[in-house]
């Protein structure tokens, strides 16, 4: 461990072997507090792995994670969220079932002394219900706030997974693909999401995502991953004028 100050979270030659296979070979990244950090890279090359690792979904095969300097190498993944850290999913991952304001405040209220209580309704429990719409009104949806998961559009679900993400009131928020199979039109408006998030909150940012334009829009640095291992590091203009990223990513010659 470095001991940097600034770091909120550091991996150490992270490897993470499945038989044969090598998905993350030896993945050492450090990440500040208070910035939003990309990761991309082409399909395959083992980005939803290294979300997978410092979420606590994977433990590794080899190499140490950091977080705020404490060891957390293989620490079970509910502890990993008790300690800061929060994550959304490439597929959408919410209760369909449940009104939108039903969602985030099972979250808010895991962090409560109620949080084995889940099945009183929110009007019950008053004092998790402001946080809740607080939460809602920064992502857009305070106006949805009792219609039910699965009947607002994709892209107003993947907002809501990310207001279930911010509820648990992480300092470090993992985002994994926010955009996926979202509408072009509703692009942007996800996008403004984490951008308000980024204004509102003291709050560090790592996000894998495909569309280009939108780790450059959002983020202070970028590193890229290919086939499991991280082949630069930079500011986003210095990331488009790298020659090995753009042969292996952006489609330059």
């Amino acid at each position: 461990m470095t001991g940097q100050k600034n770091l909120i979270l550091e991996t150490q030659n992270l490897v993470k072997k499945f038989g044969e296979f090598t998905a993350v070979n030896s993945i050492s990244l450090d990440i500040e507090s208070n910035i939003c950090k990309g990761l991309i890279g082409p399909n395959g090359a083992g980005k939803t792995t290294f979300f997978n690792l410092i979420s606590g979904a994977f433990k590794p095969t080899s190499g140490k994670i950091f977080f705020k300097g404490e060891d957390i190498t293989g620490m079970q993944p509910h502890k990993f969220s008790k300690k800061g850290i929060s994550r959304s999913f490439q597929v959408t991952n919410v209760f369909t079932r449940l009104p939108v304001m039903e969602n985030v405040r099972l979250a808010v209220q895991s962090r409560g002394k109620d949080n084995r209580n889940f099945y009183s309704h929110v009007d019950n429990l008053k004092q998790y219900k402001q946080k809740t719409l607080e939460i809602l009104e920064t992502v857009g949806l305070k106006q949805k706030a009792y219609y039910p998961a699965d009947f607002i559009p994709h892209g107003d679900q993947r907002k809501l997974e990310i207001a279930i993400a911010l509820a648990t009131e992480p300092e470090l928020l993992l985002l994994d693909e926010p955009t996926a199979g979202v509408s072009v039109e509703e692009v942007q408006d996800v996008v403004n999401v984490i951008q308000k998030i980024r204004e509102t909150h003291r709050i560090t940012i790592l996000i894998v995502e495909h569309k280009i334009d939108v780790i450059m829009n959002l983020c202070d640095s970028v590193a890229v991953m290919h086939e499991g291992q991280l082949i630069a590091e930079g500011t986003p203009v210095e990331i488009t004028k790298n020659d090995l990223v753009q042969t292996v990513y952006l489609g330059g010659d």
